[in-house]
């Protein structure tokens, strides 16, 4: 009679693998092969479930890195002081989820990013770079909303959690609207 023993492993930097151990495999004592990270597709969950060991402080943070594993969140709802992705993100908390999976600190308050990065002209805004905006009471000068810049070819676009129509994690291009409300676009690939 065969016994099989499903083991779920969950490896950070691996995400899930199944390893099936029957009666006559158990006295062996050799180790289980586990699958590489390269012949794994990188899905939402493996992304999600994973994350990157090496701390990123004075080295040059992974920006493509960075906005692929953003839009892995597309469609997250929106919810105000979350950072929780099983629940929704407002968009300070999405930025802070996004950079902690890379083991990056950065503030939880979107206004606490006024000082930080060193600030680009929009001409020069790259992929990863950090775009903010004030928040959406027109009278006010503070920064009160951000995104992260996804492209900027013939437009600039940037991923960020919207309380808007789009009601959560979305790509925006900086049209007439945002581009009112910009205060400025900082660079973080030097940390931040």
């Amino acid at each position: 009679m065969k016994y099989f023993i499903i083991i779920l492993l969950v490896m950070a930097g691996l995400g899930y693998y199944a390893l099936t151990i029957t009666k006559s495999a158990i006295p062996a004592p050799a180790s289980p092969k586990i699958a590489s990270a390269d012949t794994l597709p990188q899905t939402r969950d493996s992304l999600l479930n994973s994350h990157t060991t090496a701390r990123a402080t004075n080295a040059a943070l992974p920006l493509d890195s960075i906005v692929d594993f953003a839009e892995t969140l597309l469609g997250i709802p929106y919810l105000y002081a979350s950072s929780n992705p099983s629940k929704g993100f407002d968009c300070s908390g999405f930025i802070t989820y996004v950079f902690n999976h890379f083991n990056v600190e950065v503030p939880r308050s979107s206004v606490d990013f006024t000082d930080k990065g060193v600030a680009v002209d929009l001409r020069a805004a790259q992929r990863g770079d950090l775009i903010l905006f004030t928040g959406t009471d027109t009278a006010a000068t503070v920064v009160g909303h951000m995104g992260i810049v996804t492209g900027n070819t013939d437009s600039l676009r940037f991923i960020h959690s919207s309380s808007g129509k789009a009601g959560g994690v979305t790509i925006s291009s900086l049209n007439e609207y945002y581009a009112s409300r910009l205060v400025k676009i900082i660079s973080v690939k030097d940390g931040l």
